[in-house]
Parts: C-alpha cells; structure tokens; sequence
C-alpha cells in the first residue's frame, strides 16, 4: 500500500524520521516528493550519528530508496548539488543514479531567490517569514509566463534554458528597477546542464510504472497550516501542503494511498504569523538542534499542542487515516506540557471554507493573531497517555510513534506494516 505522509502543523513535526522508517519496514519502491522544492527541511539522524537535512532528496534515501521529484516539485539544481555533496560525504553510493525528475518540474534559479529577499527586505517590519529561497517567486512567475518560466526538461537543452535565463532575470530585473544580485545566466547554465547530465529526466508514465511496481512513500513538504489557501494568509507558502497533490498523481495511475499525517507533541513555527499555544517558556526546556532562529524566517517558536489547530487541518485535509506522534520524548522532559483544546475566541473548532478566498483567510488570521488558549488537557509525561490524547483529539489512531532524534532508539513504536495495519514493535 502507497503512504502519504502529510505535516498537520507549521511544518517540522518530524516528517523526515517518519518517511526514513517506513522506509525500513519495506520494501519501498521509492520516496515521492509532491510538492514545495529546496526550502524543505527534513531532518533523519542514524543511530551511529551520522545526520542529514533532506531538501530535494526523498528522506528514504539514507536507507538506499530512489528518489523521484514529480512534476508539482520546485528544483534548484544548484542547491540540489549541495544535498547530494553532503549525502556523498555521508556515504551514500551513486547518489544521481537514485534521483529521477519530471521534465515539467519547475526550476527554482538565483535569479528567483534574489527577488525573494529583495521582496521580503521591501516589506519591512511585515515580512511573511519567507525561507529566502525563492519557491514563491518561482511559482508566481510560473503563473504569470508559463510557456517562459523554465523547467528540468529545459536544462536538456542549453539554447532554450539560456534564453529563458536572460528573460528571467530581465524581467525581475524590470520589476525591481535595478540589477539583480544574482549570477550571469552563462553560469547558471552550466551548473543547469550538469545536473540535466546526472540525473534521468523522465516524461509522462515514468512515475505511473512506479507506483505499479511495488509501495512507494509520497513525502510532503511544509505543513497543512501553511497551506497557499488553507493556511493562515498572508504567513503561507506558495504551495498546496494537503494531500491533494499525491492523490493527483497516484489517480493518475489508477492507485490510492493511505493518508497519514504528522504532529509532535508539542506545536512548533518558524518566523511570524499565529501561532495561539506559544509558551515562551517551552523553548529552553525544549531546544533542538536541528530547528533555531532562521536568517529569512525568523524564530523558532514553541508552543502546547495546539488541538484547535491540528483538528482544522484535518478537517482542510477532509480527513486523515493514521497519525504518526514524534517528540515522545519531549512531555518526560517537560511535564508543563499541555494539549490545548480550545481557545477564547469561542469553540474547538476553526471554520473551514472552499479554497480560493484569501481575503476570508486573512480575516481568520486576524482572529487567531488575539485568541489564547482556554481550556486544555494535561496528559503527563506517559507517552502512551499523550498517543491516545492526540488520537483522541484529532479523531484518529496513532500508528506511528518516534521517542527522539535518532531513526531508532530503545523505546516502543508503532508502524504501518504492509497490509496497513498497525503493529507495536522494539527498536
């Protein structure tokens, strides 16, 4: 059975060390990266302490799955090489001979993230909390030119990709009235063409033979709570985070895939924008060394399990079939926790709306920028008693529980065996 693996929060509720052990219990065909592009941040640390933060790369890759980057993903080519230079330092073999793309995939290019930072610069003391990367400059222009807007396929071919280089960057350059601090296109090209060389660039029914010949993990990016026009506008990413995107393409070859969403145990965001639970005094009893104060983002903020919250990104999602619980460890470490249940602003729930008005999202963000908890749950320090807390909450089982940061420690987990069900199991 193909899983979707789908972060119900901010992002960085441990989808990394979630899709690294569905990949153990195989065997897995491939990791399938469905939407966002080089922002993304998943973190898998093995159990002799090697310790990556896979971007591009699917986060199965540690363990030796391929790797196919579909047609929704956002690549950067140049910060893709950076990936595989640090997966090749870690000892992984043949890297590129893992990784396929989709012709169509986008590309992200300096030229999109010089914009970015000139654009969040422009914005002042009201930054949305952009990575810096360009993904929202990358689909935007996509949106707006999108026979110019370059792509994988195009890195095939040096006169086409150069052509659309220098329209690129003259038309950034235009719109910002000066000079773009970025490359030449004569540069990105060659870098652009290399990675064309490395990588199988694949077209239509690459991905469908995929999903025919055995299970495959489709990993997401970000979180449903940053959703492009679920999220809380106008702190969002220019992606659509739900499980949309994979069931797009699994239709597509006639599959289905069970949907299996992810939260910690505590409520984490980068950067500005609502975040209800947030407890100041969380962050030192709670620090990470993997998550920190971001350069473009902003803060790393910690807050209580925040159930209002998770529970509207379920109902975004129209549902989920399983829940994968990460930072098991943390209640033991502190026993402050909460599980927040409510807020003042009246009722458990959010209001949930079709997508397309960011002007009603706008509104909510407004609302939730005010609102503080109101009535909440302590479930202690008993892992257990936080997996049934949390399944309970959000209306469905925990099948997968992760007790710290590395892929596998002394402590009991559960995980999805292959006929879908769950099975507690020792590490």
């Amino acid at each position: 059975m193909h899983t979707i693996v789908v972060d119900l929060g901010y992002g960085d509720a441990g989808k990394g060390t979630v899709v690294d052990r569905l990949c153990a219990r195989g065997p897995i065909r491939a990791v399938v990266r469905f939407n966002g592009g080089a922002q993304a941040a998943h973190n898998v640390v093995t159990t002799d302490g090697r310790h990556h933060t896979f971007a591009q790369f699917g986060s199965g890759t540690l363990r030796g799955v391929p790797t196919h980057l579909s047609r929704f993903m956002l690549v950067d080519p140049l910060a893709l090489a950076a990936e595989a230079d640090h997966l090749t330092a870690l000892g992984v073999p043949a890297l590129y001979a893992l990784l396929s793309v989709d012709r169509a995939a986008r590309l992200t290019t300096p030229y999109h993230a010089a914009a970015n930072r000139l654009r969040e610069q422009e914005r002042g003391t009201a930054r949305h909390g952009s990575c810096g990367m360009g993904i929202g400059e990358t689909a935007a222009y996509a949106l707006a030119h999108p026979q110019d807007a370059p792509t994988a396929g195009d890195c095939a071919s040096r006169p086409r990709l150069l052509r659309k280089l220098r329209l690129l960057r003259d038309r950034l350059a235009d719109e910002f009235g000066r000079r773009l601090p970025a490359p030449p296109p004569e540069d990105c090209v060659d870098a652009f063409t290399a990675f064309a060389g490395a990588v199988t660039l694949t077209d239509d029914g690459h991905l469908a033979r995929v999903l025919r010949e055995g299970a495959v993990v489709l990993e997401g990016a970000q979180g449903v709570l940053l959703d492009e026009w679920h999220g809380f506008h106008p702190y969002t990413t220019w992606s659509t985070t739900t499980f949309a995107g994979a069931e797009a393409l699994l239709a597509e070859a006639g599959q289905e895939g069970r949907r299996l969403g992810v939260v910690r145990t505590y409520t984490t965001r980068h950067g500005p924008g609502p975040h209800v639970t947030e407890d100041p005094e969380l962050a030192p009893l709670l620090s990470e060394p993997h998550n920190g104060h971001g350069t473009w983002q902003g803060a790393f903020r910690v807050g209580h399990f925040d159930a209002v919250a998770h529970r509207y990104a379920v109902e975004v999602c129209g549902g989920v079939d399983a829940l994968a619980l990460t930072h098991l460890d943390a209640p033991r470490r502190c026993p402050r926790l909460r599980l927040v249940q409510a807020y003042d602003t009246g009722g458990t729930r959010l209001p949930v709306a079709p997508p397309g008005d960011l002007e009603r999202q706008a509104a909510l963000t407004q609302r939730l920028l005010t609102a503080r908890p109101a009535r909440w749950d302590v479930p202690g320090s008993d892992p257990a008693a936080w997996s049934e807390a949390v399944g309970e909450a959000l209306g469905a089982p925990v099948v997968l529980e992760s007790h710290g940061p590395k892929r596998d420690i002394p402590a009991c987990r559960a995980a999805v065996n292959q006929d879908g069900n769950s099975e507690r199991i020792r590490s």
